[in-house]
């Protein structure tokens, strides 16, 4: 019996040494790059951070691993939220800082991002912003990057639509006050608006703000031909909601943060017309568009972050070339070590679904076109008005 138990401990102890320092081939030597995703999940940008990053995870679906070496890496994207809020941008930044990722993506909203960057830049990160328009974000700064086109475009491009589509000589604008991307917009608007004779009324709402009768009636009171709000999507459906039982007739415009189904659904069967301009419009790259649409409905998760349906936003194609982007940085490298990937980074070159990518010497993408859509009211989808290239 004695010898029978010392037979089973010698190999219970086999089998634990086996266990402690057996054969790992495969796994410790596995390289990985990791991705740091800087996006909202949670506040009021949550709907289109949620979608940007879908974008995100369809490509890494598709392109799991990348050849940076002549050696294969696996890609993991590694994800913090910044509850599109600039007090919790800075432990999001930290987060990706301390989960050693090898470059930085986003975020969707100019605000969280500029909170997030000086971060990144201690660490010796880059970071691409994906829809993050606001001219100060890669201002002053060589570490931040964007593959978006800037709020002057962007502005610029919609005032000269409400003067040319509406013939309108006067406009109501309407921002968040202290809120850095709906202000710098609404500045450039009014230059280019006021530059061809147009007449403006400016108002900000506080922080939390529901109820925007008042600012709704003084647009109607002030006879205003457009309405220029250019805010977060869950402002946006409140105003479009709120428009559309005051019996507004005047056309809303907005800019990219309004790309989004739920702006879609506040504005069904009203008699509001919304416009917005924006990066990408479905229907502009045919296996794209098949692809997310096949991954939004095999995917619950998918789905439920697209807003529980399949119709693609301009960020999720951003979103998506981002990821390439970032890839073609570390393939130009050679390696997926900081900072030779933010070395490499300027001179990366990339044809994504949303057009050609390339940065300019302060890194911003060298982008001259813009989408304009506008909602269909009946079947709550987005129709191409029109593409408007830079003057």
């Amino acid at each position: 019996m004695k010898k029978i138990l010392a037979l089973v401990l010698a190999a219970l102890m086999l089998l634990s040494l086996v266990a402690c320092g057996g054969d790992n081939t495969g796994k410790t030597d596995e390289k990985v790059l990791k991705i740091g995703v800087f996006e909202p999940s949670t506040g009021d940008s949550a709907s289109g951070g949620k979608k940007e990053i879908l974008g995100m995870q369809y490509a890494n679906a598709e392109t799991p691993t990348v050849m940076i070496g002549g050696e294969e890496y696996k890609v993991e994207l590694v994800l913090a939220d910044n509850g599109s809020s600039t007090d919790k941008a800075p432990s999001a930044a930290t987060a990706l800082v301390d989960a050693d990722v090898s470059i930085v993506l986003g975020s969707y909203g100019s605000g969280v991002s500029m909170a997030g960057s000086e971060f990144f830049d201690q660490a010796g990160l880059a970071a691409i912003g994906v829809t993050c328009t606001n001219p100060n974000v890669t201002a002053g700064n060589s570490h931040y990057f964007r593959i978006c086109f800037l709020d002057p475009f962007q502005g610029s491009v919609l005032a000269n639509f409400a003067a040319d589509k509406f013939g309108a000589k006067k406009a109501y604008l309407l921002g968040e006050l202290g809120n850095e991307y709906d202000q710098g917009l609404i500045t450039f608007f009014e230059q280019a608006f006021t530059a061809k004779g147009g007449e403006v009324m400016k108002d900000s709402y506080p922080t939390n703000q529901a109820d925007f009768t008042t600012y709704l009636n003084k647009a109607k009171e002030f006879g205003a031909d457009v309405i220029f709000t250019p805010v977060s999507i869950a402002y946006a459906t409140q105003i479009i909601t709120q428009a559309a039982t005051l019996g507004i007739t005047a056309p809303i415009l907005g800019s990219d943060t309004l790309d989004d189904n739920k702006v879609l659904e506040a504005a069904k069967g009203t008699n509001v017309q919304v416009y917005v301009s924006t990066f990408y419009q479905e229907g502009g790259n045919a296996e794209f568009d098949a692809g997310i649409k096949n991954y939004i409905n095999t995917n619950a998760e998918a789905m439920t972050a697209n807003g529980g349906n399949d119709t693609i936003s301009a960020v999720t194609a951003m979103g998506y070339d981002a990821y390439y982007v970032a890839l073609e940085a570390a393939k130009a490298a050679g390696s997926a070590d900081k900072a030779a990937i933010k070395a490499a980074l300027p001179n990366v070159t990339y044809t994504g679904v949303s057009g050609a990518i390339a940065f300019d010497e302060i890194g911003d993408a060298v982008r001259d076109t813009a989408y304009i859509k506008a909602s269909d009211n009946a079947n709550a989808a987005w129709v191409l008005e029109t593409v408007q290239k830079a003057d």
